[in-house]
């Protein structure tokens, strides 16, 4: 609970003060050469720095327009990738803080920062645009240097530096990068003083993106093309690291995919725009090469220029440095196979902020992916500080209306007019991820950042609704292969969702005023609702199994129709051979309307299907991730042109664990912890635990020879309701048990 408070005042502060403070002195500085227009090389800053006798501290404090990547005395600063991170850079631009007296030696130590395009004016974004937040690639540098006598000195970034161009001839986050160790810094230049704004820099809040696991090569062969592949084994996202030796000028190719096509050929055909290949240029000499300044999502690397040698090449796995927290597994193979590409899927995306997809040229922060993943990801990872991070950001691109972008940050702020910004599913992450970031970690600081942005967005429902009906040009259902649900009507129940969830800030923060008025909304809300949408006999004008669905699980229904709506939604599900007809909407919450309302039993058989669609048809197919479409590769292999890494349909990782496993939250912050593993679909045991704030929790359950036993750890500060199937529930306070 200490670790958490102080997270707290850490996170408050981070979001609040200015950098300002931090870089009194130094100035912004940019290249002092013109950039090439086309392929800009990566600017290196340098500068020499004398270290006398009896040095106590060093402390590096450091950011650019970009990418950086600082250095002394050639050795990498910190082991953080793509710092200073991803946010809305002209509100918002993080910077971090490096304890540097390890690499420091006594008299002269040479100091480099390349810089390199990313997010702030690489090409980015669907429409491929540059310099979406600026052209130049100005970085800030503070190091205060303190010696035993007391003495302080303070290095800045200023025009005693110097700036050139070095061995990385480029580096897009898209394309890849071009790395020519020939090239050894070119275009020496004074570098130039630039006057940027400082009281937008903040604090870095959230776990940096650091290298995780490796794989090595599980198969190297040539294609029927007749193209060398090296098989990784895992679809990850990061980068490979190779050992290279050949004649001066030689040029080596590592293109990344994620899939194979039909014939077992390399496929790049769902990669868009994104070229995704690394260039390596030999200076003669033996050689390690990896990136610096891309990432790709792939398993799969075809290597032009030389002739693999297995144990030279490496996968590594870059995500965002969070700590674990749930482990799941049980006697289905299949079933534990899905789990451990859930797993991979949200590592694959949470290279800084919560996205899409690794693979193509997207990669962007989908507000609609991450609210139905949040609670799913927080039973994997710590994800308060990660969350909170961008949520910070999503507030800072909300528009003076209220209305919320589909992506955060927004890479189409010049396309503000879009019909479909102000997204039903989508901006209702403005209140659904702080509300589940508050019920998780317990921890009302969120929710007071955050509540004046929620009730924004739910102010701005109501200021373009008509007649008490909200219907907004929305993705719907998206990518569902069932009928359509109809946009109104999930607009409707999103709408009262997150009026709700505002309902429950207000109290928690003790906004009464708040908590009345926006109850009254709500009543009308679903009064309008239930008028237009849902018949006298309690049929949905929008008859699919996402309406049912959105109906139970948002409270949009009377007492007296749940029993009805939640029957239709089961006959539904029979009547489609106990497949789901469900897409990033009606997906996440699906198996809960129907376990809640007295169908556990055929819950689970819509978990254990093995043909499309289901979660375990792509399990079958050989997947390692999550797939964006539920036929990604259809059954006669043809492989579609979409993403094999989206977390989305990942979301029923909770019920695994809330349901399967039975452990969930009865109070915010597991205060109270709810013991209620549900039985069925055909497994014998389960072995799950999860790490509250308070500590871990353990629900290992097993049926032999029909008898049922379990076994519950619950965390000291904490008590639990236990509820074993067949038996009265029984309350327990911290301690082991065996039932």
């Amino acid at each position: 609970m200490i670790n958490k408070l102080l997270f707290c005042l850490f996170l408050l502060r981070a979001g609040t003060v200015s950098g300002q403070s931090v870089f009194q002195s130094g100035k912004w500085i940019v290249p002092g050469f013109k950039e090439d227009t086309l392929l800009r090389p990566c600017p290196v800053y340098t500068k020499n720095v004398d270290v006398r006798k009896g040095l106590r501290t060093a402390t590096l404090y450091i950011t650019a327009h970009g990418l950086y990547e600082a250095n002394i005395n050639a050795k990498k600063v910190g082991d953080a990738y793509f710092t200073p991170g991803y946010t809305r850079y002209d509100k918002r631009l993080q910077y971090q803080q490096y304890d540097v007296k390890p690499l420091l030696k006594k008299g002269g130590n040479s100091i480099t920062v390349t810089v390199g395009e990313g997010w702030y004016r690489g090409r980015f974004g669907g429409m491929m645009e540059r310099d979406i937040y600026g052209n130049d690639a100005g970085m800030l540098f503070q190091l205060d240097l303190t010696y035993e006598d007391g003495r302080t000195v303070s290095v800045l970034s200023d025009s005693s530096w110097s700036c050139h161009t070095g061995p990385i001839r480029y580096a897009g986050l898209y394309e890849g990068e071009l790395y020519d160790p020939r090239m050894q810094l070119l275009l020496n230049s004074p570098v130039t003083s630039a006057d940027f704004p400082k009281d937008i820099l903040v604090a870095g809040t959230t776990p940096p993106v650091r290298e995780k696991e490796q794989f090595h090569p599980v198969k190297v062969w040539i294609t029927p093309k007749g193209e060398q592949v090296i098989d990784f084994g895992q679809n990850l996202a990061g980068w490979v690291r190779c050992t290279l030796k050949g004649k001066a000028g030689d040029t080596i190719r590592l293109q990344h995919a994620e899939m194979l096509d039909k014939a077992g050929n390399f496929y790049t055909g769902n990669l868009r725009e994104a070229a995704a290949t690394d260039t390596y240029v030999s200076n003669g000499k033996k050689q390690t090469f990896q990136p610096h300044f891309t990432w790709h999502g792939f398993r799969y690397v075809k290597v032009e220029g030389c002739k693999v040698n297995p144990k030279d090449f490496t996968a590594i796995a870059l995500y965002s440095d969070l700590t674990p927290a749930g482990t799941f597994s049980c006697s289905s193979n299949l079933l534990n196979r899905l789990y451990h590409n859930i797993t991979w899927s949200f590592k694959g995306n949470s290279l800084d902020i919560p996205t899409d997809c690794p693979q193509r040229s997207e990669r962007l922060g989908w507000t609609g992916d991450a609210q139905v993943f949040c609670r799913t990801a927080s039973y994997l990872f710590d994800v308060n500080a990660f969350f909170g991070k961008w949520l910070l950001d999503l507030a800072a691109e909300q528009a003076p209306n209220g209305a919320i972008p589909s992506i955060v940050p927004d890479v189409y702020k010049k396309y503000r007019q879009d019909p479909r910004g102000g997204t039903a599913g989508w901006a209702d992450a403005a209140t659904i991820i702080p509300w589940t970031l508050y019920w998780v970690y317990g921890d009302t600081a969120v929710l007071s950042r955050q509540y004046a942005s929620m009730r924004a967005w739910v102010d701005y429902i109501s200021n373009v609704s008509k007649e008490g009906l909200w219907t907004a040009n929305g993705y719907g259902d998206w990518l569902a292969p069932g009928d359509s649900t109809s946009l109104p009507y999930i607009d409707q129940c999103y709408w009262a969702n997150s009026t709700q969830l505002l309902i429950n800030a207000a109290k928690v923060l003790g906004r009464s005023n708040d908590v009345e008025k926006y109850t009254q909304s709500l009543q009308a809300i679903k009064a309008a609702f239930l008028k237009n949408y849902i018949s006298p006999e309690g049929v949905a004008i929008t008859n699919t199994q996402t309406a049912y669905v959105l109906a139970l699980q948002f409270d949009m229904l009377p007492d007296s129709m749940k029993k009805n709506a939640a029957g239709r939604l089961a006959a539904l599900v029979t009547k489609n051979n106990n497949h789901l007809a469900t897409g990033f909407l009606g997906t996440p919450y699906l198996l809960h309307a129907l376990s809640e309302n007295g169908y556990t039993d055929l819950a689970y058989k819509v978990l254990n299907q093995e043909t499309c669609p289901s979660w375990l048809y792509p399990v079958k197919m050989g997947a390692t991730t999550i797939w964006e479409k539920w036929d990604a590769i259809r059954p006669d292999s043809t492989v579609q042109a979409t993403s094999y890494n989206h977390y989305s349909y990942g979301a029923v990782g909770e019920w695994l664990y809330r349901v399967v496993a039975g452990i969930d939250a009865a109070s915010p912050g597991y205060e109270k912890i709810l013991i209620h593993p549900r039985l069925g679909g055909g497994i014998e045991w389960v072995n799950a635990s999860y790490t509250c704030p308070y500590g871990k929790i353990v629900s290992n359950w097993k049926m032999e020879q029909g008898k049922f036993t379990l076994h519950v750890e619950i965390p000291a500060g904490t008590r639990a309701t236990i509820m074993i199937p067949g038996k009265k529930s029984m309350e327990v306070t911290a301690g082991t048990y065996d039932l």
